[in-house]
């Protein structure tokens, strides 16, 4: 199946004749995923200079579909940010549900550190978007916020972290880390791993 053929998902009704609209529903959900997928590795290789063409390339897919999924870069720097999100809260949830509190804790703090790597890319172009629909930034917010809470909440209950803080205390810590552009990866871990050290309880 072509590219061009897979996005006529997009606008082909169930019924049209030699069409299969389902698979054509999947074909171009996979697509944009791949775009999604190939966006966040060219913003992190190439930051705010990323063309359209070299995330459509590292797709590989035509430039002709990813302008059909999304018509306007900020509405696939947007989708990227959400995506992102998405998946740290997820990141989130697996942990606590899977994990220790203390592990648990530790890696949501790590997820967040990758996903502030991202964020710094493309924090200049999310402003636009910020400024133009501030429950947008309002929202985002308060699902990390809230999935900050629950990890160390669970972590403070099990005695494995202190409990003179709160997850807006420790978002005042890690906020920082997604609007510093200078930052690089390896400073991010170092600070991480301070991070992590004051989370411990004091001896008594």
């Amino acid at each position: 199946m072509t590219e061009a053929t897979a996005d006529t998902a997009l606008s082909t009704e169930d019924g049209a004749e030699g069409t299969s609209p389902r698979r054509m529903r999947a074909d171009a959900r996979l697509n944009n995923e791949r775009l999604l997928a190939a966006a966040r590795r060219v913003f992190t290789r190439d930051g705010g200079s990323a063309s359209m063409e070299a995330i459509a390339k590292e797709a590989g897919v035509g430039v002709g579909t990813l302008y059909r999924h999304f018509p306007r870069r900020i509405d696939l720097v947007e989708a990227v940010y959400r995506n992102d999100v998405d998946e740290l809260i997820a990141g989130a949830e697996k942990s606590v549900n899977e994990l220790e509190p203390w592990p648990a804790l530790v890696a949501w703090l790590d997820s967040f550190i990758s996903y502030s790597q991202t964020k710094r890319v493309l924090l200049s172009e999310l402003q636009e978007s910020f400024d133009k629909n501030p429950a947008f930034k309002l929202r985002s917010r308060e699902r990390i916020n809230a999935a900050t809470a629950v990890a160390l909440e669970r972590a403070q209950r099990a005695g494995m972290a202190r409990t003179d803080i709160d997850a807006a205390d420790l978002m005042q810590l890690l906020g920082p880390m997604c609007i510093h552009a200078q930052l690089s990866s390896e400073q991010s871990r170092r600070l991480l791993a301070v991070v992590i050290d004051g989370l411990r309880p004091s001896p008594q």
